[in-house]
């Protein structure tokens, strides 16, 4: 049993400690430490591997805090998770900015596997973001597309995604077809909504610089000069993504993002998404970034129910 003392910045101990000393008490149960806070001293006693542990995700902490992050449940969760990594790892991270949401909000990734897929689509032309609900795929692309359009990268963003129908019945929805598509697209209008602004957003879609349409929509198009997303699309049919790729024009790039475990296509009818990536996963300027339940950035329940999940489709496939 060791004991060694660190310095933390007295201004960020109360939100590291967290209310009633909740997130300390976290810590102190997952690496087998105990930690005391003496004024501006921290006292932290174990065995060396726990101790070295634990200062490495309390460093982290204080970078997260410096670099204007919060810490919460969710990050609490995946630095411990995470320990053995370097402070500096998470660094990279923290100092990554994508843009600012209309409120002023800084929008980086939380993860490394999120930090990945953000350089894969710097990087590519083509990007896929395969994974489970709430690890941001969606969002993050969106992300990109609005700095790209901001930075004048390119012309125009159009945002699409198949209009399949998950259990109900798209014909007796009331309205035109517009109308009866809206509420598939809706998700990606809040996106944008939240992260442009109302005011940003309205003169964009009233000239014609965003596009958020069916996947249907696209077909005959050459997309050129555009940052297009394809969301859902394991819900394309394998014509249908084939159709999508063979629009893409000279200056585009592309990300395809969706959740392999929730596909709605009709029972027998193979998924696009997966198809697409088997073929091309290897091809140059094109990557494939698969996410997973650690990239989760929701409600921490939703990690545990995603890998319950998992497991039990793992028994079921046996």
């Amino acid at each position: 049993m060791s004991e060694i003392k660190i310095q933390l910045p007295s201004e960020h101990i109360s939100e590291i400690f967290g209310a009633f000393d909740v997130n300390i008490k976290k810590i102190e149960d997952k690496l087998d430490v105990k930690v005391v806070n003496r004024g501006d001293d921290i006292i932290l006693t174990g065995e060396d591997d726990s101790i070295e542990s634990a200062k490495e995700v309390l460093t982290t902490l204080v970078n997260i805090v410096n670099s204007g992050g919060s810490v919460d449940t969710q990050n609490i969760n995946y630095v411990l998770s995470e320990a053995g990594s370097t402070p500096e790892s998470f660094n990279a991270i923290n100092n990554d900015i994508i843009c600012l949401t209309a409120m002023g909000k800084a929008l980086k990734p939380k993860t490394f596997g999120q930090k990945k897929y953000i350089d894969a689509i710097r990087n590519n032309s083509i990007v896929f973001g395969v994974g489970p609900a709430g690890t941001g795929k969606t969002y993050l692309a969106m992300a990109m597309a609005i700095t790209a359009f901001k930075h004048n990268e390119v012309g125009r963003i159009i945002l699409t995604r198949p209009a399949i129908e998950a259990g109900e019945n798209l014909g007796f929805l009331p309205g035109d077809l517009q109308q009866k598509v809206d509420p598939y697209l809706r998700p990606l209008y809040d996106a944008l909504f939240e992260i442009m602004g109302s005011e940003s957003f309205s003169k964009n879609m009233e000239k014609g610089n965003i596009e958020v349409a069916p996947l249907a929509y696209m077909r005959g198009r050459t997309l050129d000069n555009s940052f297009i997303v394809l969301d859902e699309a394991q819900n394309t049919t394998p014509e249908q993504m084939k159709m999508f790729l063979t629009r893409i024009g000279f200056g585009s790039k592309v990300v395809i993002t969706g959740d392999v475990t929730q596909i709605d296509l009709p029972k027998g009818k193979k998924s696009g998404l997966i198809e697409a990536t088997s073929i091309l996963n290897k091809l140059e300027d094109i990557s494939v970034c698969k996410l997973t339940a650690k990239d989760v950035v929701r409600h921490p329940l939703v990690q545990k129910i995603i890998n319950a999940y998992e497991k039990y489709e793992a028994k079921q496939n046996k």
